[in-house]
């Protein structure tokens, strides 16, 4: 697949996942950007989201702590960088809220989140880039195809299912 409307798209250094889904951008919006919303479908069952922050502008707080069906956790900490209402978010775990330089980011990624209305839907890009091949490779073998996979599969049904509006 051909990412034509990727800016800067390295298919080295970026994993990426394209689709059609049948619900319009301003719910797939809601969904990532209201931490009452995030909570109901950001990571892949029987993982579940305990916590969520957001402070949607750039250089705002953007965190959320996951937890495993065993107690284990994984707390995701970054800022924003951009924000388009209803187009693009872009965020990442190199820094944290205010700019400031993370000391151990977990794979060194920004997160790129696109919403371009079509027929029948949207278009959702998300769009995970890594500065180095190890840090790609690292975030590709922990399951990121599948993983946010999956999550868009709960997003679109949670949203067809009226949990957003």
């Amino acid at each position: 697949m051909e990412y034509n409307n990727i800016e800067h798209f390295n298919p080295s250094l970026d994993l990426v996942i394209e689709q059609v889904v049948d619900v319009p951008a301003e719910i797939i919006w809601k969904a990532w950007t209201q931490p009452e919303h995030v909570k109901k479908w950001f990571c892949p069952k029987p993982w579940y989201v305990a916590e969520c922050e957001i402070e949607l502008k750039p250089g705002g707080r953007n965190y959320n702590l996951m937890r495993g069906p065993n107690g284990e956790e994984h707390p995701n900490h970054g800022t924003y960088l951009e924000v388009i209402e209803n187009r693009k978010l872009i965020f990442t775990d190199v820094l944290d809220a205010g700019f400031r330089p993370r000391a151990h980011p977990m794979f060194m990624f920004t997160g790129v989140i696109l919403l371009e209305p079509v027929t029948g839907g949207t278009r959702y890009t998300a769009m995970a880039r890594h500065g180095t091949l190890e840090a790609a490779k690292k975030h590709a073998e922990m399951g990121f195809h599948v993983g946010w996979g999956i999550a868009l599969d709960q997003l679109v049904a949670c949203a067809q299912a009226g949990e957003f509006n």
